[in-house]
Order: C-alpha cells, then sequence, then structure tokens
C-alpha cells in the first residue's frame, strides 16, 4: 500500500473538522469553473439574475 505524504494527511484532518468551509470551498471552485470554462450566454443571465436575488436577500438580513 502506498504511504500518504504528511501534506495529504493534514488535509485530511482539516477537511474533516471543517467541513462546512470545505464544501463552501469545494463549490465555490466548482461554479468558477463552470463560468469560466462551459457557461453559455443563456447560463449566465440566468446567474445574473440569481445573483442580484441573493444579493437581495443578503442585504436584507
Amino acid at each position: 500500500m502506498l504511504e500518504k505524504s504528511k501534506q495529504t494527511e493534514a488535509n485530511k484532518k482539516w477537511q474533516e473538522k471543517n467541513k462546512e468551509y470545505a464544501a463552501y470551498l469545494k463549490y465555490r471552485s466548482t461554479t468558477r469553473s463552470f463560468i469560466k470554462n462551459r457557461a453559455t450566454i443563456e447560463d449566465l443571465q440566468e446567474f445574473k439574475e440569481l445573483i442580484k436575488e441573493r444579493e437581495e436577500l443578503l442585504r436584507k438580513t
């Protein structure tokens, strides 16, 4: 069996301790990649509206 590096073990331990933040970072990375590499004009138009709605919601709270 291959030995895992100390950094890999440390990353895994951090992710276990910070599950919600790690998930947030993963979603953010996926979203950025999709927008940069795959999104169509229609996707971007929809995202603009969703962002506008989300901003309004966050400003109210």
